[in-house]
């Protein structure tokens, strides 16, 4: 069910993962040059991308719309070899799967990241679709 890939020979096979954020984390994303995720706030022991894109969809468009008004859908790849050390956690239905990342290991975790992380989509309140690639 994990899919990976090859970008090359030479490079580490990765895995796929999306993160739903708010505007708050987009920035922090942004601001590190699309490289690294912020570390987490003393409420949050666990960061958690997500397995698939249509479950981050149903977070940013169902959860984080509400509560902050805007809601992205993100998407980055790891070295699937590092993040194999991570459980993943079903969290409701059969695809609704999380990788659990304790909050100290965070910096460990953006040190594996391949590539930048991208933007994929964003929603907005009366938005009934999402724009494609940012807003």
């Amino acid at each position: 069910m994990i899919q990976t890939s090859r970008r090359s020979e030479t490079a580490p096979a990765t895995l796929t993962l999306w993160r739903p954020t708010g505007p708050e984390e987009l920035a922090l994303v942004e601001a590190s040059g699309w490289r690294a995720w912020p570390p987490r706030l003393p409420d949050q022991p666990i960061f958690y991308p997500v397995l698939n894109e249509d479950y981050a969809i149903r977070i940013a468009r169902d959860w984080n719309v509400p509560a902050s008004g805007v809601g992205h859908v993100t998407r980055f790849e790891i070295e699937a070899d590092f993040a194999a050390r991570y459980p993943v956690r079903q969290a409701g239905g059969e695809t609704i799967l999380e990788l659990w990342v304790p909050a100290e290991e965070l910096a460990e975790f953006n040190r594996h990241i391949v590539g930048r992380i991208e933007l994929v989509r964003s929603f907005r309140p009366a938005q009934g679709e999402s724009s494609e690639n940012g807003e």
